[in-house]
């Protein structure tokens, strides 16, 4: 079984067993969360889509760990004028593990 949820403004197609960097969510380590935006969910054949969610549908989670990605640079540059910007980035994100989708 699994399902498509949404979080953190992104869409991901997930099933029991998955471990998944989603943005960072306010839980500590350990902790279960209940991930309640679920569109659709689907089971070998047949899909339930939701409009535009499912309802009663939930997909339960456990936070694995919260990190930082690896830093990103940005560069601008303007030609012949002197002007020159360099920055940097390091997004925030939780990492589950996917327990169960309940339908």
């Amino acid at each position: 079984m699994y399902a498509v949820i949404k979080t953190g403004g992104k869409q991901y197609r997930v099933s029991a067993g998955q471990k998944l960097k989603i943005e960072q969510i306010p839980a500590d380590i350990g902790q279960e969360i209940s991930l309640d935006q679920v569109l659709s969910v689907g089971e070998g054949e047949s899909l339930k889509v939701g409009t535009p969610l499912v309802d009663g549908a939930v997909v339960t989670a456990t936070v694995l760990a919260q990190g930082r990605h690896p830093k990103i640079k940005i560069f601008k540059m303007r030609r012949r004028k002197g002007y020159r910007k360099t920055q940097g980035h390091r997004q925030n994100y939780t990492e589950v593990l996917i327990e169960a989708v309940n339908a």
